[in-house]
């Protein structure tokens, strides 16, 4: 890649005494992992600013899977995310990492990700709210197809008060089964429209959306999730604390 892009660090890891490999998540590219040589030598000017949560202008060179980093300038300070707040940041950032394929674009995705970052960086709200959009984000831009607002059998309009149960693959069909997989047609409408206007309809998302993302992150727990339980244990002495 010729040009600039703006970018983001998913991840970094050391690779040999002086340089990191890297998982950027573009603008234009998606996810993209490229070896940053020397990054971790006293002299580099790179190794301040190639930190989760600073926006960046990047460019690069190769064409196979690991790419060479060319350059890297910061676009402002990085967004400042502290406490139980980094945690969430450190989720999103694991989620990309587990659920996009290299090299394909989510531009949206991008300013949802970017969005959802401020909001968080700004602490006024709880969290919940950011990270339930962006997840639905996520599958959305994954091409997750599924109708919240039709009964996958009868194709009729859902109804506030009638129970549906998520079948994967086909949708939400109507049911008066109640379990882990059933949902109120008022939760339903809630996840259609990325509103939670309750507890109970915010609940719901987070359980929807731990059910949608399971097939694609597979069996490997999350290290950001097991951290943030650490924390509240460690502040709370919680010892099993809600995620």
């Amino acid at each position: 890649m010729d040009g600039w892009q703006r970018a983001f660090v998913l991840h970094g890891r050391p690779y040999s005494e002086t340089s990191l490999l890297l998982d950027f998540f573009t603008e234009h590219e998606g996810r993209v992992r490229v070896l940053a040589k020397g990054a971790r030598s006293r002299r580099s000017n790179l190794k301040g600013c190639l930190q989760p949560f600073t926006p960046l202008l990047v460019r690069w060179s190769g064409r196979g899977e690991i790419k060479t980093l060319r350059d890297a300038e910061p676009i402002s300070l990085a967004l400042p995310l502290t406490g139980s707040v980094l945690y969430s940041g450190l989720y999103i950032n694991e989620l990309l990492s587990r659920v996009l394929e290299q090299g394909i674009a989510y531009p949206a995705l991008f300013f949802d990700y970017l969005h959802c970052l401020q909001i968080l960086a700004a602490s006024e709200y709880t969290p919940e709210y950011a990270l339930r959009r962006f997840e639905l984000s996520v599958l959305n831009n994954m091409g997750y197809g599924v109708d919240y607002l039709h009964c996958a059998g009868s194709g009729e309009p859902i109804t506030d008060t009638m129970t549906y149960r998520y079948r994967e693959e086909k949708g939400f069909i109507a049911s008066l089964v109640v379990d882990h997989y059933s949902f109120t047609g008022n939760e339903l409408k809630a996840l259609a429209a990325r509103e939670f206007p309750d507890p109970a309809t915010l609940k719901a998302a987070k359980r929807f959306t731990r059910i949608a993302l399971q097939p694609y992150l597979g069996g490997k727990p999350l290290k950001s999730r097991e951290l943030f339980h650490q924390f509240v244990r460690k502040n709370t002495g919680n010892v099993n604390p809600k995620n």
